[in-house]
């Protein structure tokens, strides 16, 4: 996004933001993890639940990008996607919470059209 520096007091905040969206999509995925494990009766019960991890662990390694370059991308994508709330990236820079909110802004109007 842009190519503004992060001073420190924004470093925290994103990272507390960052540690927060991770650890509740987590949360999210071990209680499904749970639910699936509960009711394996058979290797293909087994085999699918393995399948589920792996695609949640890609999917997750692919979203959870914390250079500080695709931050603001990555904060949108994990507002729009229930994560985060704007009001979690207090501590970061007018410009990117603005951005931040333009990318989530334009996530809706294309979901809506």
């Amino acid at each position: 996004m842009g190519n503004d520096s992060w001073s420190k007091t924004e470093k925290q905040a994103a990272r507390r933001a960052f540690d927060l969206a991770y650890r509740r999509e987590c949360e999210a995925i071990s209680g499904e993890v749970r639910r699936q494990a509960a009711a394996i009766i058979g290797p293909d019960d087994l085999w699918g639940l393995h399948n589920f991890l792996t695609q949640q662990r890609k999917e997750t390694d692919e979203k959870y990008d914390y250079r500080y370059s695709q931050l603001e991308i990555v904060f949108a994508r994990l507002v729009v996607d229930g994560w985060l709330q704007l009001d979690e990236l207090a501590g970061l820079a007018k410009e990117k919470l603005n951005r931040i909110g333009a990318i989530v802004g334009w996530a809706a109007e294309r979901d809506e059209g």
